[in-house]
């Protein structure tokens, strides 16, 4: 069973998907911490809910990123985490985990990358009246939604679209897109541990 940690800032619906396949055996993984910029965040609720651990924090009680990298990373090590799940998580990763996880951390994106990476993907694609948005899962280097990519699904936009209606389709790729991917991911780890 790999041991990751999910990241999140928000509701937490793909921490929910991710929890979801390893219940239904279809991801072997344990999720063994969530880590959660915002205490407030309904994702911490969900956490509680399945029985996993959860560190939480206030960016600006740390005078650097390094300072809260440092703590993350500690209570990373303590729980052996192997493999790192960015679910919604709105900060860029430093160099403090970069450096100890490099090709271990994946971020689920709602979009085509590189089309409309940031913040709000979605509203960016409506104002740019696209045709097509969709999801993407992506290892995570230094940059903005930079690092290579992984798999990606489209989501064609249709003109009467919301923000809400687009959302929840995509929101729909992203729950069966992401387990899945971590699961392929993981397969090819053991692979290529036999092979190794």
């Amino acid at each position: 069973m790999k041991k990751i940690a999910v990241f999140a800032s928000g509701s937490g619906s793909n921490f929910q998907a991710i929890n979801d396949a390893i219940n239904e055996k279809s991801l072997g993984a344990e999720i063994s911490l969530l880590v959660c910029d915002k205490p407030g965040a309904y994702v911490i609720e969900r956490a509680e809910e399945a029985g996993v651990e959860y560190f939480t924090f206030f960016p600006k009680q740390y005078e650097t990123k390094v300072e809260f990298e440092t703590e993350i990373l500690k209570q990373l090590k303590a729980r052996d985490i192997e493999f790192i799940v960015l679910a919604g998580y709105m900060r860029l990763i430093g160099c403090t985990l970069l450096a100890e996880y490099e090709g271990r951390i994946v971020n689920i994106h709602p979009s085509l990358l590189p089309a409309f990476p940031g913040k709000d993907a979605i509203g960016q694609a409506l104002e740019a009246q696209a045709g097509v948005s969709g999801v993407t899962v992506h290892y995570v280097d230094s940059g903005m939604d930079t690092g290579p990519i992984i798999a990606q699904k489209a989501v064609m936009i249709k003109k009467e679209d919301t923000r809400e209606t687009l959302q929840q389709r995509i929101q729909k790729v992203e729950h069966e897109l992401l387990p899945r991917v971590l699961q392929d991911l993981f397969n090819q780890e053991k692979v290529g541990g036999v092979q190794s």
